[in-house]
């Protein structure tokens, strides 16, 4: 099999945030990361012949441009397979990664296969086109995350039958196919109620998807009376990042005031954040925590006042159980004192 690999700059040994902006560049051979999978085979068995390598940032500006560069390439090399990534928990590199899987099961009809983490958002969206592996949050779960792909793969090549989601360890792709059971599904359907009733083990054959119902709120009637919050995990902290604020998988929140800060025309800052070029944002906090247009709205009339605390964490890898304790919690402490919140990121 001839294989084309995708990898982010990082992965592709071009260089760390600083050159995020890298545009396409498609080298021949395995490069980086698509060295270390090379290995896993002989060049008769399967052959990465090619590499290809973009800044996240640039794929994430540059989308369309990149992706009908890419087509036109694998078009005219006609490659037996497409890999990319893994991408853990790099929300943009998921997104570039689903891309290319989406683009290979569309145009070619090849398999494709990448890694991620269950939150990135790439997972969500692009499992319907290829085979996406669960990772690990960060890169310390590389060699077991591409032991995964490198598994699967060898099937691949020697023309195995690919099994289940639940066989082969797979995210769900939400595809069904048609199957012979022993049982008829009226008999199967029986069978799961009466465990259930029984109170017995039973294992649905089609798992409905779980979503929280959230009421809104309703709206603010006369904002020129409101007084407004302001909030972001984009990990904007007054400099020194006095509370050690984790720069993924956060374990705290904090409320600052602006006298922690400074200044509010620039809003001096240090980010806490990672996965980002925080250049843009030390050079000023309100180009993600924007308090000095808050605070113009309220000189001018537009809103009532500024609420003095201003709420901050890092939305970078953390759980969703865990962001939503902490929001049950800040909306604890704010509950009668605001009239609205403004919830920015990065």
């Amino acid at each position: 099999m001839r294989a084309v690999y995708y990898l982010n700059q990082f992965f592709g040994q071009i260089g760390g945030e600083e050159a995020a902006d890298h545009p396409t560049e498609i080298q021949r051979g395995a490069v980086g990361a698509a060295g270390a999978f090379q290995k896993r085979f002989s060049e008769e068995e399967l052959e990465v012949a090619f590499t290809i390598i973009c800044g996240d940032n640039y794929f994430a500006e540059h989308t369309e441009e990149v992706l009908e560069e890419v087509r036109q390439f694998l078009e005219k090399e006609k490659p037996d397979l497409l890999i990319a990534g893994p991408a853990f928990n790099a929300g943009r590199y998921g997104m570039a990664c689903g891309n290319m899987l989406k683009l290979a099961q569309q145009h070619l009809g090849i398999p494709a296969v990448s890694a991620m983490y269950e939150e990135n958002p790439g997972m969500e969206m692009f499992r319907l086109y290829g085979y996406i592996f669960p990772s690990g949050p960060n890169a310390r779960d590389m060699r077991k995350t591409m032991k995964k792909i490198g598994d699967f793969v060898e099937k691949l090549v020697k023309g195995c039958e690919i099994g289940s989601p639940k066989e082969e360890g797979y995210f769900p792709r939400g595809i069904r196919k048609m199957v012979w059971k022993e049982k008829s599904g009226a008999v199967r359907a029986v069978d799961m109620m009466l465990k259930k009733v029984r109170k017995e083990p039973f294992e649905t054959e089609l798992p409905m998807p779980k979503f929280d119902r959230i009421v809104p709120s309703p709206a603010i009637q006369n904002l020129s009376k409101a007084r407004i919050a302001v909030m972001t995990s984009g990990g904007i902290v007054p400099k020194g990042n006095p509370d050690h604020m984790e720069a993924l998988a956060c374990t705290k929140y904090r409320a600052y005031t602006l006298e922690e800060y400074g200044d509010a025309g620039t809003l001096p800052a240090d980010v806490a954040h990672g996965g980002f070029d925080p250049s843009f944002a030390m050079e000023n906090g309100n180009r993600v925590l924007p308090v000095d247009v808050l605070e113009d709205f309220a000189k001018d009339g537009t809103i009532g006042e500024l609420y003095p605390y201003f709420y901050v964490t890092v939305g970078n890898s953390m759980p969703v159980d865990r962001a939503a304790m902490f929001g049950q919690e800040i909306a604890k402490e704010i509950k009668g004192k605001v009239d609205g919140v403004i919830l920015t990121s990065t």
